[in-house]
């Protein structure tokens, strides 16, 4: 089988990111062709089937000549004129099958999920793809709302987690400060406005009054990265705030196992990866209500410094054991190659329009 990946392709290291790279890896190790075409800003140099083509023409003249028998988008935040137009474009392509993976979790309950009926030019593009899967539930109604069929659609939890390798040195950065401080929080996303790290720095002035050694380690990139280290540097307890920048996911999984707990404090989120990867970890996450949160996550209200003081607090007083997940963390990447057979052996038939 050969397959094409379509979606954000790392660096920087995201959820999205990392689902991608995990069914491409899957595929190759079992045998199947796999590969990637970058669809965001970042580049890189090409090579090894990963694919960076610039503008919307070099992009159709890469899907038409690459081989594949299906071709998997993977969208995140809007279901925008941009990826509509691209998803309609690849249902066009002959003798290929296309599925779609819509990662953004809090869609459903946005203004422009609220509108979905299949009398829309959404519902019109989703229906003439061969497969559809949510992340959560949510998503899997939503496309129901559109009119897609549900024979054609999958609910596949996004998240995979290979067991982090324990000998894997960790860069002298994040060892050192590891080694310097405990208890550790960890949090994981895109530096941008709608994961409130403001906050979550402001709030190690509290913390650290109980817990005098405690660090924060933030893993990730984005457009806050210079303000955040203006807020840091301004502290009086810099040396207790380390932002790390992008994370390689096999570092990030090590620190996840190596950290007391994670935070997700978010104005807006869907179904985290890094937190779905920390619960099956055994490592305790304290993350903004939004509705949507894994059973086993402590709860807390958006925007909210008092309760994220309270809650770190609470769960470092009381701190067990980590306790991983049973199974192999592959469960869901093999539920996605299933999906995959079904369609290209005709299992699941094809009705465009």
């Amino acid at each position: 089988m050969k397959v094409v990946q379509l979606g954000p392709y790392p660096p920087p290291h995201g959820g999205v990111q990392t689902n991608l790279v995990a069914i491409r890896e899957y595929l190759r190790c079992h045998g199947d062709s796999c590969d990637a075409v970058n669809l965001t800003r970042f580049r890189s140099q090409e090579g090894d089937g990963v694919y960076y083509p610039q503008g919307a023409l070099a992009l159709m003249k890469l899907l038409w000549r690459l081989p594949a028998d299906l071709l998997h988008l993977h969208f995140g935040g809007d279901l925008t004129p941009r990826l509509l137009a691209l998803a309609f474009f690849c249902s066009l392509l002959p003798r290929r099958k296309v599925v779609l993976t819509f990662h953004s979790g809090g869609y459903p309950g946005s203004p422009a999920g609220l509108t979905a009926a299949p009398l829309t030019l959404r519902g019109f593009v989703l229906r003439r793809l061969d497969g559809l899967i949510g992340v959560n539930p949510q998503i899997s109604a939503l496309f129901r709302r559109f009119g897609v069929r549900a024979e054609r659609i999958r609910t596949i939890l996004p998240y995979v987690v290979n067991p982090p390798d324990l000998s894997l040195p960790l860069p002298p950065p994040l060892k050192d400060f590891l080694a310097a401080h405990g208890p550790v929080l960890l949090t994981v996303g895109l530096l941008e406005p709608e994961y409130d790290l403001p906050m979550q720095i402001e709030c190690m002035e509290a913390i650290l009054r109980q817990f005098p050694r405690a660090g924060l380690l933030i893993a990730g990139a984005g457009s806050l990265e210079a303000p955040l280290r203006r807020q840091i540097a301004a502290t009086p307890y810099a040396e207790h705030v380390l932002l790390y920048g992008d994370m390689p996911h096999a570092v990030t999984l090590r620190a996840t196992v190596e950290c007391d707990a994670m935070l997700r404090t978010t104005l807006y989120d869907g179904d985290s990866v890094s937190v779905r990867e920390a619960l099956y970890l055994g490592t305790p996450v304290i993350a903004t209500d939004n509705g949507m949160r894994p059973e086993g996550v402590h709860l807390i209200p958006i925007a909210n410094p008092e309760r994220l003081c309270a809650a770190v607090c609470d769960l470092l007083s009381h701190a067990a054991p980590h306790r991983a997940a049973a199974g192999d963390g592959q469960e869901n990447i093999r539920a996605v190659a299933r999906f995959y057979v079904e369609l290209t052996t005709g299992a699941a038939e094809r009705s465009r329009g």
